[in-house]
């Protein structure tokens, strides 16, 4: 598994805002390049995100699908990563004494051919990549309006 975290300084709710707003994920999931579409009942358990990974043109549609949610605290989700496999994500948001959230987000594959990819080098590529998607969604949740500044 993949570890990565980031303080935020923003509130949770406000976090989690931004996970529970579908259209957004082309904003601060790095590979991400298009969302297609989301299921109005979006994040619930078994809702879909529909999206293009890639740069174009080599672009591949696919989905994420919600495996589990503790609104404001917890999402978990399966991206699928086309021929490649499933990874199984997992952001945590933790509130942090004195005002932010840290978020934690672990990921590993689950399914197809990354799962045989040795851990070390599936780690070189994903903490630099999920490291900036932690920035990325810092940026939207503390532009959100209720920042901790």
């Amino acid at each position: 598994m993949t570890r990565v975290e980031r303080t935020v300084p923003a509130k949770a709710d406000d976090v989690f805002a931004v996970l529970a707003d579908g259209w957004s994920y082309a904003a601060w999931v790095v590979g991400n390049s298009h969302v297609r579409d989301v299921d109005p009942e979006w994040p619930a358990v078994g809702s879909r995100l529909h999206h293009r990974t890639g740069a174009w043109p080599l672009q591949v549609q696919d989905i994420t699908v919600v495996r589990a949610i503790e609104p404001g605290r917890y999402l978990g989700l399966e991206a699928r990563l086309w021929v490649f496999g499933a990874a199984c994500i997992e952001l945590t948001l933790e509130p942090v004494p004195g005002g932010g959230t840290r978020v934690v987000m672990e990921e590993r594959a689950i399914s197809g051919p990354i799962k045989a990819i040795p851990h070390p080098a599936l780690a070189a590529v994903l903490k630099p990549r999920n490291k900036e998607a932690l920035a990325r969604l810092a940026d939207l949740a503390t532009g959100r309006g209720t920042t901790l500044r």
